[in-house]
């Protein structure tokens, strides 16, 4: 046997069947990842530094609620576009949203923001409640904070092109 027809045998009969095994099995992963954005359906977050949460926005009805700081609470309407809706859950990916436990609450009664983030999808919902003085995993709460911004980064910028 030549050299190049046992080049050629070795790549039909060990490498091609691997990449093919590889397409298959990664292909299926992706296929039926628990949180999908073929499956979104809308993102929901509420904010604020009591309990009563009195920011709030929803992506399905594009209701958007905040508190100025004169301290009059000022409602707009507006829907988010779906690329916006796509950065903002590859970013919840990015950062482990979907591995957050659902509550994330601090023990101090000092006053700080807390808030709720909710990802809705067909037949799955992730939701959240973060206190920023939560003392848990360093870690955690920096992902946290950095989800949160984004998605606040998001909301303000697409409140501007409104103005």
């Amino acid at each position: 046997m030549t050299d190049k027809r046992r080049k050629i045998f070795f790549g039909l009969t060990i490498i091609v069947p691997i990449l093919m095994y590889c397409g298959y099995y990664y292909g299926m992963m992706v296929k039926n990842a628990p949180y999908r954005f073929a499956d979104f359906q809308y993102l929901r977050i509420e904010y604020g530094l009591t309990d009563s949460l009195e920011n709030k926005y929803n992506s399905k009805t594009g209701d958007y609620q905040y508190k100025t700081t004169s301290g009059n609470i000022k409602k707009l309407n507006m829907k988010l576009s779906k690329d916006d809706l796509l950065y903002l859950h590859r970013k919840a990916a990015d950062l482990g949203f979907w591995n957050f436990p659902a509550e994330e609450k601090s023990d101090s009664k000092q006053p700080a923001p807390k808030y709720l983030i909710e990802f809705v999808y067909k037949d799955k919902t992730k939701k959240v409640f973060y206190d920023q003085n939560y003392d848990g995993d360093s870690a955690l709460k920096d992902a946290n904070e950095r989800l949160i911004k984004e998605i606040l980064k998001v909301i303000d910028e697409h409140e501007k092109h409104l103005k």
